[in-house]
């Protein structure tokens, strides 16, 4: 049903009873009187009650193999994410509305900046993987992915903060 239109629609119709997703639709819903939210994962009170702890969603993923070969590529894409983000930390509604593609508007600009709103506490001021964030994915993952249920993952050989740490000694907001 994907993360737009889509999505309202089908809740809209009766196609589906329950919805997990991401704003604006879930603002969207919410002002039109379609949900109820009953865990709101957009603020940082609610993801810790839910996960336990800080909980990374958008991160930059890349295997082992593809950062040893592309270590100039990796950092780049570091550098990007780290001046978005820092630029996010002081950006005005209108420089964040200009920036956005139209679709993910859904027609309504204001919408999109009350959604801005919700899950802006939860956006990392610089990058960093909060300390407790792979532990707390990793218990997330093992309570319903039985194939890494039982797994003994070394959590040090699969993240860094190395390619951030070195964006942030030279990206300008």
């Amino acid at each position: 049903m994907g993360a737009g239109a889509g999505a309202i629609a089908a809740l809209q119709s009766g196609q589906i009873d329950a919805i997990a997703n991401l704003d604006p639709v879930v603002t969207r819903l919410e002002r039109a009187g379609d949900v109820r939210v009953v865990s709101d994962t957009r603020t940082l009170a609610d993801t810790h009650t839910v996960f336990g702890g800080d909980m990374p969603a958008g991160c930059l993923y890349a295997s082992q193999s593809f950062i040893t070969k592309n270590p100039n590529t990796t950092q780049a894409l570091t550098n990007a994410m780290v001046r978005a983000l820092k630029w996010l930390q002081n950006a005005s509604g209108s420089e964040l509305i200009n920036t956005v593609p139209e679709s993910y508007l859904l027609g309504d600009r204001a919408l999109y900046l009350d959604a801005w709103q919700h899950v802006r506490e939860a956006m990392s001021p610089d990058g960093l993987m909060p300390a407790d964030g792979p532990a707390t994915s990793l218990k997330t993952l093992k309570a319903f992915d039985p194939v890494i249920q039982n797994a003994q993952i070394d959590l040090s050989k699969t993240w860094t903060n190395d390619f951030v740490k070195k964006a942030l000694s030279t990206v300008k907001a």
